[in-house]
């Protein structure tokens, strides 16, 4: 039901964009991220503008294979292989789907305001805002899956929600996105984490992951054996 509304919400913004109706909140939203008048100079003292690089850098493709990497890794040498495999597939998949939606809709990068970071690739969906939700949704709703702890699952997606949407607001904020980039890309990255994290939950419940103690289900012995 989540990744089919979030699916939805994508399909009506991508039909407003490609019919240019979105222009006129696209414009003002980047502009009320500057200095009126001057739509070089961001909002904020110098260093807001030096943390929101750092931020913006989470969801980067470099920073996000290095984390899917390192939490493969632990997956590995946890004997969870099957589990480093679904997460390594997803957010590839993930990835992929962001590339092939950037080619499809072919938006140019907005140039009502200077980007105050160095951008080469297309700007509908932002690949930021998608692969920071893939990632950081995805890799939060297996870990929620091994905890039984409501305040522990609590704090991890509200982690994995928080980063998700610093990273988008961040791409406003550098003028590199429009804001329906970016809400088109929280979109897209929540319905693919949500469809991932059923996916998951039905090969877990058919033994094809392993569950929170490591072993397939299917492999646990029965109470006679």
């Amino acid at each position: 039901m989540g990744a089919a509304l979030g699916l939805l919400v994508f399909a009506l913004i991508a039909d407003e964009v490609v019919e240019g109706e979105t222009h006129a909140f696209d414009e003002a939203v980047l502009l009320a991220f500057r200095t009126p008048g001057d739509p070089a100079d961001p909002l904020g003292p110098p260093w807001l503008e030096g943390a929101i690089r750092d931020i913006t850098a989470l969801g980067s493709t470099t920073v996000l294979t290095l984390i899917t990497l390192v939490v493969v890794g632990f997956l590995v040498v946890d004997r969870k292989r099957a589990a480093a495999l679904f997460v390594l597939v997803a957010t590839a998949g993930g990835g992929i789907a962001s590339y092939l939606l950037k080619l499809g809709f072919e938006r140019p990068r907005p140039d009502l305001v200077a980007h105050l970071v160095d951008v080469q690739t297309l700007s509908f969906p932002s690949g930021h805002a998608m692969g920071a939700a893939v990632t950081y949704l995805t890799l939060g709703a297996l870990i929620v899956r091994t905890e039984s702890r409501r305040r522990i699952k609590a704090y991890v997606l509200a982690v994995a929600m928080g980063l998700t949407l610093m990273v988008g607001l961040s791409r406003i904020y550098l003028g590199v996105h429009w804001p329906t980039d970016v809400i088109a890309g929280w979109c897209a990255g929540s319905a693919w984490a949500l469809l991932c994290w059923f996916v998951a939950l039905l090969l877990q419940r058919r033994g094809r992951i392993e569950s929170a103690n490591g072993a397939n289900e299917a492999d646990q012995p029965t109470p006679n054996s």
